[in-house]
């Protein structure tokens, strides 16, 4: 199986890479820089073939996919940069990625007959009650610019294609790239103290199995809509920084604060991000581990 995966700069496409290279299957890496410009730590996605795409470019994106001829490709890349999407010069610029970016891939991919596996997020609903968003909810109601274009992106793919994967995702923390956890331990070596939203509930999820998970999918024809994080219960952001200052052996004091007291951020936040995972054990695939169990994993893995 040969598998083209976008983004392999950012933390999702860098392990997908990874677990492709672990089970012994072609893959090729594609990104916007001219090189492969992410994490240079000796794994398998900094010497496996990497090919330079703008996915906004329509004709590049055909031009480059074909050349390939994967039997899947795993769209990773976006615009991820929720608060700056809110800004109106980048509004165009998100769109073009998140939207046109997408539907180019998809139209690519109908053109080969090659699966796409697309990865979404929980802002594509609207964020509030307390009951976990099922994957077939078709309740769309996004808050904010990049829910709306990852909303888009979403339709295009269903709308073009039979052989797809949608993925939705959130929380997401990974070793090639910046991520709460990061954050959190950077804070906590300056900071005596911290203030955590406490308000906003779901669950992370480590890129690294989710990775496992995504190449489990594309072994299998068992196309449609999932969730996927990492099992461990539905959490706060407060519980979650909690966690990482136990793991890591920290003093820091967290404190919980509601949103509105933390202060309004320029792209309105889901006070619901809890998903539905049930359709992946339905459809015979193996759950991630605890997020308790992956931040464990993690620490270890990373410098801080």
């Amino acid at each position: 199986m040969k598998v083209l995966v976008t983004g392999v700069a950012g933390q999702l496409g860098h392990d997908v890479m990874n677990e492709l290279h672990k089970r012994g299957y072609e893959g090729v890496g594609s990104d916007i820089a001219l090189s492969y410009a992410g994490a240079a730590d000796g794994t398998a996605v900094c010497t496996m073939p990497y090919v330079q795409m703008d996915i906004t470019d329509a004709d590049a994106v055909e031009k480059s996919i074909t050349a390939c001829a994967p039997d899947v490709v795993v769209h990773c890349a976006a615009w991820t940069a929720v608060d700056a999407a809110e800004d109106e010069e980048n509004k165009p610029k998100v769109k073009l990625v998140n939207v046109v970016g997408t539907e180019n891939i998809a139209k690519t991919c109908k053109k080969l007959d090659c699966k796409m596996v697309y990865i979404s997020t929980d802002y594509v609903f609207n964020g509030q009650g307390d009951k976990p968003w099922e994957p077939d909810c078709k309740d769309y109601a996004p808050l904010s610019v990049y829910g709306e274009t990852k909303l888009q992106g979403e339709l295009a793919v269903s709308e073009l294609l039979d052989k797809y994967f949608i993925v939705r995702i959130a929380w997401v923390f990974g070793v090639n790239g910046n991520n709460f956890i990061k954050t959190m331990l950077k804070l906590g070596k300056t900071h005596d103290s911290l203030r955590v939203v406490s308000d906003q509930i779901g669950t992370p999820t480590y890129t690294y199995d989710l990775a496992r998970l995504l190449v489990d999918m594309i072994e299998t024809d068992k196309y449609g809509y999932y969730h996927a994080t990492n099992e461990g219960g539905y959490i706060s952001w407060y519980e979650f920084a909690c966690e990482i200052f136990k793991q890591a052996g920290y003093a820091t004091k967290v404190s919980p604060v509601t949103t509105a007291e933390y202060g309004v951020s320029k792209a309105a936040r889901p006070f619901n991000s809890r998903l539905d995972k049930s359709k992946l054990v339905e459809a015979g695939f193996e759950p991630l581990p605890t997020w308790q169990d992956a931040l464990e994993r993690y620490i270890k893995e990373i410098e801080y």
